[in-house]
This record gives C-alpha cells, sequence and structure tokens, in this order.
C-alpha cells in the first residue's frame, strides 16, 4: 500500500464512486452519478478523493453564499471511507482537503449535515473540532 493522496475525482473514478456513495445507503447509478460529477466539477465544487494503491474514500463540497454572514459558507455535503478503510486518517486528510479548498474559495465557516443514526460520524467531526450548533429540518418535494 502507497502513502494516501488526495485528488480531484476525474470521470475514470465513477464505478468505485458508486460503490462508496452505496455503501452510504444511497441508491446511486453511474449515469446519474456521471452526470452530477461533471455538473458539480463545471460549478467548481469539486469531489476530492482519497486514493492509496486504491479510491478509498470521498468528500463533497458546496458554497453558499448567504445574506446573514459577511462570507459565503462552506459545506461538506458527502464523506465516505471505505469500511476496510477506517481508522487510518483518511477521513481527516479528506476533512482537512475540503477545509483548505473552502478558506481558499473565500468561505468563513464550514458546516456539516450528519444524520441523526450515524453516531460514529457525530464522534468523528467532534473529534475535529466541529460542533453541535443547530437542527436540521427537511420536507421532500415533489412533483
Amino acid at each position: 500500500m502507497t502513502g494516501p493522496s488526495i485528488r480531484e475525482a476525474e470521470t475514470r473514478d465513477i464505478p468505485t464512486l458508486v460503490t462508496l456513495i452505496r455503501a452510504l445507503g444511497y441508491e446511486v447509478d453511474e449515469d446519474g452519478l456521471g452526470a452530477r460529477l461533471h455538473d458539480l466539477t463545471e460549478q467548481g465544487r469539486p469531489t476530492l478523493i482519497a486514493e492509496t494503491d486504491r479510491i478509498v474514500g470521498c468528500i463533497t463540497l458546496g458554497i453558499t453564499p448567504v445574506l446573514h454572514r459577511p462570507r459565503p459558507v462552506g459545506r461538506i455535503t458527502m464523506l465516505v471511507v471505505a469500511e476496510e478503510a477506517r481508522g487510518q486518517g483518511l477521513g481527516r486528510l479528506l476533512v482537512e482537503a475540503a477545509e483548505r479548498h473552502l478558506r481558499a474559495a473565500g468561505c468563513g465557516l464550514i458546516e456539516v449535515t450528519s444524520n441523526l443514526r450515524r453516531a460514529d460520524a457525530h464522534a468523528f467531526y467532534e473529534r475535529l473540532g466541529y460542533e453541535r450548533s443547530s437542527y436540521r429540518f427537511y420536507r421532500a418535494l415533489t412533483g
């Protein structure tokens, strides 16, 4: 195994990204994921991947200008590390890379949402210095 590196995802990574995202419980397919990866990349919202001798994790980012803050809000929209690669510091490397990217983009704050059932993820973010600060509410839009 080589040391981990972080790079932007490319089209050739889509099959592995599908596997990682399905491990989170989301049903995705290669065509849909490829289209979204392309769109996000075009918008300047890269998907970063952690790679050793293979892809073992990814993180996605968002940037939102908001009226109530002087600088945009950065957002970690998804983070996943392959189960067999957890506990090796790869999640931390991905978050640090995301923080560098969002800081360089002018963000003054980074937020992340984590499903209530993901207690291990909550503990992970807290170890990295993230604080619980709010409730998130959602409503699916149909039609």
